[in-house]
């Protein structure tokens, strides 16, 4: 049995990846950091389908305090699928926007991804298979008015990916990049009523997060072992 980390698991996609990826026969880390009561009620509902899971709780944008975990976990065994999916976004005008509202969105998107990435990499090299997918945005592939900082920290997601790609790929490891658009959840029911997604999204409507998390358990198994440093779109043929 492979085992998984997601990051950032007690949000609306998070948790849809963790159930997915212990529905396909991974043994689940489920990450949170505040929201640890949500991260146990995933790990119960996958117990109860039959699967494994456990939770883990640290702040991705403390260095040692992640590395401090990510040794724990590793004392058992090399992670061998890790989805980066631990983001958030605080939204402004570039010209209104606050250094914290930079520099708080680039800290846990971008600098998280580097603290909980680097250290599992060399364990899952010495098992010659590895899948790392990173949760970008369609807002990372085009822009977006009002997160220069968003899309700014998810372009950087993206060009990383790629690189591990080139780096990883001849040590049986994949790297690949997921560009939601308008995703059902918390974090977009607040930003778009259901006409702006109607004129914004050809199949008129907002994906859900099992789509989402369909796609990341493929990109995860083993049919999927000759893609690689690609980003791939989910957003209902917005252009980008």
């Amino acid at each position: 049995m492979k085992r998984a980390l997601v990051t950032g698991s007690s949000g609306d996609l998070g948790g849809a990846i963790c159930l997915a990826l212990a529905a396909a026969g991974n043994h689940v880390y489920v990450h949170a950091n505040s929201n640890l009561n949500r991260a146990n009620e995933i790990v119960n509902l996958i117990q109860q389908q039959g699967g494994q899971a456990e939770t883990i709780s640290f702040n991705v944008c403390n260095h040692i305090e992640t590395k401090f975990a990510l040794e724990n976990i590793l004392k058992k065994g090399p992670i061998q699928v890790l989805v980066n999916n631990a983001g958030i976004h605080k939204d402004a005008v570039m010209a209104g926007m606050t250094p914290d509202q930079w520099s708080d969105v680039i800290d846990v998107n971008l600098n998280g991804f580097y603290n909980v990435t680097q250290p599992l990499l060399l364990p899952m090299i010495k098992t010659r298979w590895g899948r790392i997918i990173n949760i970008a945005s369609i807002a990372g592939v085009i822009g977006n008015r009002g997160q220069a900082n968003y899309a700014a920290a998810k372009a950087g997601l993206i060009a990383a990916t790629k690189s591990i790609s080139l780096e990883m790929s001849s040590r049986g490891i994949t790297a690949n990049a997921v560009a939601p658009g308008i995703i059902q959840g918390a974090m977009s029911e607040n930003t778009f009523d259901k006409e702006a997604i109607k004129k914004m999204v050809p199949m008129q409507r907002a994906g859900t997060p099992e789509e989402v998390s369909s796609l990341v358990a493929f990109l995860a198994s083993d049919k999927a072992g000759y893609i690689t440093g690609q980003v791939i779109g989910i957003n209902g043929g917005m252009p980008g």
